[in-house]
């Protein structure tokens, strides 16, 4: 049995591993699903200081609370910023495989906001134009999104890389099916490290809507 622990994009709450999280239970695993701070039902506690530091803390006090050893963490877009950072910071055995799911993948001193395009700086400018803090979801995004701290894409994270190390399976998956992707030459790179598995799929962005069932399938690999 290998237990899950699911931490969503920029805008998007716990809700959106729901299936994913359930297909998992029902092969035997353990999903947990993450809301990060401020975002989704948790969007009630956000505020200007909400940043990237909180939303590692959450992952953490999941680990902790949940009594988590040996977890497969997977984050999706902005949330390979948090994964990371969680990784880096917990204690040896809680965690041994990475997944990013068309996510950053940072270094010691990296923001999302340096990692990502001129076109998603310029929609959390815009998204956050209103009070300055929280990022409004973007057009087309599924009505149960919510505001997204502004900070949290700002905040460059530090890491030690000593709880790096510790990890064994590295996964990245490239949604190749979406204009506009900043993912691309990360991609590339990643496919020539022998330290990294890296798999395409022609999906949007959206993939737990659009291709759920190879996420599944790249998840279960070797669980």
């Amino acid at each position: 049995m290998a237990t899950f622990v699911l931490v969503p994009g920029g805008w998007h709450g716990g809700w959106y591993y729901a299936a994913l999280a359930d297909t998992l239970r029902a092969a035997g695993h353990r999903a947990l699903p993450v809301t990060l701070t401020g975002i989704g039902e948790r969007a009630h506690l956000g505020g200007p200081a909400v940043n990237l530091e909180t939303h590692i803390a959450d992952v953490l006090a999941v680990l902790a609370s949940e009594r988590v050893t040996d977890a497969v963490l997977v984050g999706h877009s902005y949330a390979g910023m948090v994964i990371t950072g969680a990784a880096d910071r917990a204690a040896p055995g809680v965690v041994r495989r990475l997944v990013y799911s068309d996510a950053y993948v940072p270094q010691d001193g990296d923001s999302c906001w340096e990692l990502t395009t001129q076109a998603f700086r310029q929609i959390f400018l815009d998204g956050a134009a209103a009070d300055g803090y929280s990022v409004a979801p973007p057009p087309g995004l599924d009505p149960r999104t919510t505001a997204h701290p502004l900070a949290s894409f700002l905040q460059r994270l530090r890491l030690d890389g000593e709880g790096l190390a510790r990890i064994r399976t590295r996964d990245y998956v490239y949604l190749s099916g979406w204009t506009g992707t900043p993912f691309t030459a990360l991609h590339e790179r990643l496919a020539k490290d022998p330290d990294w598995r890296t798999h395409s799929l022609d999906s949007t962005h959206n993939v737990m809507r659009d291709a759920p069932d190879a996420v599944l399938r790249i998840l279960l690999r070797g669980e």
